[in-house]
């Protein structure tokens, strides 16, 4: 299964120290075991775009969507056995300690696929229930 790793800072975590926190041991550790698939820095939030359709008109702005302390400073695509094996190999990254690590496992969507079928199928996926569409 593959999953997105978002790479995020966290003000209040440890301090970075670069004798111990060598991110090129981790990468040639997942090239080596074959679970990475890919994976990159991202500039700071100072050079996000932002761009939304509103009412048919493009806004695009600078800076980031939200506004908080935390950023996404990378992200890598791990293809790996489960959830566990992710996070195995997420703890050991650099950045779970002195920033943050998420994991989204990949959803795919078939864009043949009926959506309102779609929507039901994947809420049941996750246990829930759809009510129906208003008029149907």
């Amino acid at each position: 299964m593959q999953y997105m790793m978002f790479v995020a800072t966290d003000p209040e975590a440890e301090s970075f120290v670069p004798a111990e926190d060598n991110i090129g041991e981790w990468v040639a550790e997942v090239d080596a075991r074959g679970v990475h698939v890919f994976g990159q820095r991202l500039r700071p939030v100072e050079d996000a775009t932002l761009v939304r359709v509103r009412s048919g008109e493009l806004l695009v702005t600078d800076g980031p969507f939200t506004e908080s302390k935390e950023w996404i400073a990378g992200f890598d695509v791990l293809d790996c056995r489960d959830l566990d094996e992710a996070i195995e190999i997420a703890s050991k990254h650099p950045m779970a300690r002195f920033g943050r690590i998420e994991l989204r496992p990949f959803w795919p969507i078939d864009a043949a696929e009926d959506p309102v079928a779609r929507e039901d199928r994947e809420a049941g996926d996750r246990g829930r229930r759809t009510e129906p569409a208003l008029g149907s």
